[in-house]
């Protein structure tokens, strides 16, 4: 064998090394925690922009990505921050005033099953009632400050932390139960140390979709009267056909709604790691 064919077979055996190290390189690169979710997003940005671009779509209508980023400039800083802290404060407000009224009644209605029987059909009826139809009842009756928008976005979060925690109260064994009261723990033991803790996972779920709820009842109380707010300056935008402007309006609603989802999460991953899944022993 000569030296060129020598060498040309450790250039073969070399070749399939290195594609093989390109292609474990990108499947990690693949399985990295938000690249698919980033490419993804730009992918449909591009689609978005070349529609937009290729077929003349009015910008009343659907405008580009890149008309919405300049629908940011038309409002300064200090009015965003204005729209968004109103928007924030309803939402907040209402969240924590939900959590403050749904532990208690879901420790109750755990406790007690004529309670639940009397209350949970109740719950069931002001869920369904669609929100946006009595906004402007409660507008009307609590008047057109910060109170009936706390209101409905209370009434838009409730719901599911009474259920879900209700449902991981119950979730407790009942031998865990049984063998606290042969001992004559207290009733407080109980709930703290035995049912609490089972309901954390069912907590933290529930606390994670009523935090994106609460945005959705804010700008839905600000869409009837609001004179700041996000939900008012979408719909200010629209009535203006500023379209590009409603856009930027709802890209920082739901950047917002991002946010506050991380940071509840972020919390039970700090605060309660076993309760998450696969965590949990």
């Amino acid at each position: 064998m000569t030296m060129s064919d020598t060498s040309e077979a450790s250039s073969l055996s070399v070749r399939p090394e290195r594609s093989e190290t390109r292609r474990q390189v990108m499947a990690r690169a693949i399985r990295a925690p938000g690249v698919l979710p980033a490419a993804t997003f730009v992918l449909i940005l591009l689609v978005w922009e070349a529609s937009c671009r290729v077929f003349a779509i009015p910008s009343f209508i659907l405008p580009a990505p890149t008309r919405v980023l300049g629908g940011f400039g038309a409002v300064d800083t200090a009015r965003w921050l204005e729209h968004v802290w109103a928007t924030l404060r309803v939402a907040m407000t209402g969240y924590f005033l939900s959590i403050a009224i749904s532990l208690p009644l879901s420790i109750m209605l755990s406790r007690s099953e004529i309670l639940s029987r009397a209350i949970y059909p109740i719950l069931v009826v002001i869920q369904a009632t669609p929100v946006v139809a009595i906004a402007p009842v409660i507008i009307v009756a609590l008047g057109s400050g910060d109170l009936p928008r706390v209101v409905i976005t209370c009434l838009i979060t409730f719901f599911p932390l009474v259920v879900s925690t209700t449902t991981g109260l119950m979730a407790t064994p009942p031998e865990l139960i049984e063998l606290s009261r042969s001992l004559r723990a207290p009733v407080f033991r109980e709930i703290t140390q035995i049912r609490l803790p089972y309901a954390v996972p069912y907590l933290f779920s529930a606390l994670k979709i009523s935090i994106t709820l609460a945005i959705i009842g804010a700008v839905v109380a600000e869409f009837v009267a609001a004179e700041k707010g996000l939900g008012y300056y979408i719909q200010f935008s629209t009535s203006m056909f500023q379209v590009q402007q409603a856009w930027a309006g709802l890209i920082v609603l739901v950047l917002l709604s991002l946010i506050l989802f991380q940071i509840v999460t972020a919390i039970q991953r700090f605060w309660f790691p076993w309760s998450l899944p696969g965590d949990r022993t």
